[in-house]
């Protein structure tokens, strides 16, 4: 993507400096260790600045490379696939996800993972699968955690029969649950591409839109740009802190669809950008138009967005959708669209604006003292037409 000064995009420079001195007083309050963030208007990068420390203990700043486990933020990756196969004729939203995997045939619901088991009132569809409607649990939740439903030891096809042995907590299109569906559909992926996810996922979206530093381990010398987790007492410490037990500097036995990635501010900026222009980028194009606008909508039912309180809805994107007044996230014009990462990242689209934000850091708690909000406000408060 090509840079531009803020000025030539109507923004002000000077109040851009204003998010990165907020950026280094949450470094210097230790609320965060570093992080590296960037926006994007009218398709040129006008910001891209690294604060603070990759680690503490090694001194190493941040840079531009720097990586960050993005999280969640996979699972908006994955759903674009998922789209790029709808639009090649090879599912369709309406597919039961029995059709590809077999095991879902077979799932009971047991309301809210008590009481006596039963068949669903229907199948799962790939469509539940992407809204979370599917009735199916977090990785973190009891359930799961009980029942070992996801390792980053395991395959994709032991992945499947954990998730389809455990019950449904409520029959398919009922609720938004948020999930594991994104790595199911990752699994799903690998059945209709005949490709493993993980390859299909570098060669027909991140090596085209040339997100060259985005993968699902780091090796080599990128080890060394990798940025450190670190946790926050409440007492103020800080202290490094390994989520997982199969960690990002090795490669993994699971591929997932809904938390797999690592990536940089500069990548997950293109990925966003993507977006904006309809599916398209530097002259490649992933999605049609028509396709990009349906899956950057709400698509939950009116009760059901009702019932997540009626301002953010959630598309078939794996992203919030601002519908309505009254979101209190980073997320605040009616028709913008983002997501984020459990360990401190966030990108958010806005159409009106032409702009497209990325805040990198690693970090729990993942968003300390409303960071996410005050730095994007900072942005805004940047754009002068």
């Amino acid at each position: 993507m090509p840079r531009a000064t803020p000025e030539s995009v109507g923004m002000s420079g000077d109040r851009l400096q204003a998010a990165t001195a907020l950026l280094r007083q949450f470094v210097a309050d230790r609320k965060i260790i570093g992080a590296v963030a960037a926006v994007a208007r009218r398709g040129k990068v006008v910001y891209h600045e690294p604060v603070g420390l990759q680690s503490l203990e090694s001194k190493a700043p941040m840079t531009e490379a720097s990586l960050f486990r993005v999280y969640s933020m996979t699972k908006a990756v994955t759903a674009v696939g998922v789209m790029m196969l709808v639009e090649e004729g090879k599912l369709r939203l309406a597919d039961p996800a029995s059709k590809y995997l077999p095991e879902f045939k077979n799932v009971k619901v047991q309301e809210g993972g008590t009481g006596a088991a039963r068949p669903p009132a229907r199948e799962i569809t790939v469509q539940d699968l992407l809204l979370h409607t599917s009735g199916l649990s977090h990785r973190t939740s009891e359930l799961y955690r009980q029942r070992q439903v996801r390792s980053r030891n395991i395959g994709l096809p032991q992945f499947v029969t954990n998730i389809t042995g455990a019950p449904l907590l409520e029959d398919p299109g009922t609720r938004f649950r948020y999930s594991e569906a994104t790595t199911v559909l990752g699994a799903l992926i690998e059945v209709v591409a005949r490709q493993s996810f993980d390859v299909f996922v570098v060669e027909r979206i991140l090596k085209p839109l040339g997100m060259s530093h985005t993968t699902f381990w780091v090796e080599g010398e990128a080890r060394q740009r990798l940025a450190t987790v670190y946790q926050r007492g409440q007492d103020g410490s800080v202290a490094p802190f390994e989520i997982e037990e199969v960690p990002f500097t090795q490669k993994p036995a699971l591929m997932e669809g809904a938390v797999g990635l690592v990536s940089t501010a500069g990548d997950f900026l293109r990925f966003g950008q993507m977006l904006l222009n309809k599916g398209q980028l530097d002259g490649v194009r992933l999605l049609s138009a028509a396709t990009t606008d349906s899956i950057t909508k709400n698509g939950l039912s009116d009760p059901i967005l009702q019932v997540r309180g009626g301002a953010v809805g959630w598309g078939l994107g794996n992203v919030d959708v601002v519908v309505g007044p009254g979101s209190r996230g980073y997320l605040t014009t009616i028709g913008e669209y983002g997501w984020d990462g459990s360990a401190g990242t966030f990108f958010a689209v806005d159409p009106s604006r032409e702009l497209v934000v990325t805040l990198m850091t690693q970090n729990l708690p993942a968003n300390p003292d409303g960071l996410r909000q005050k730095f994007k406000a900072a942005v805004l408060q940047s754009i002068l037409d």
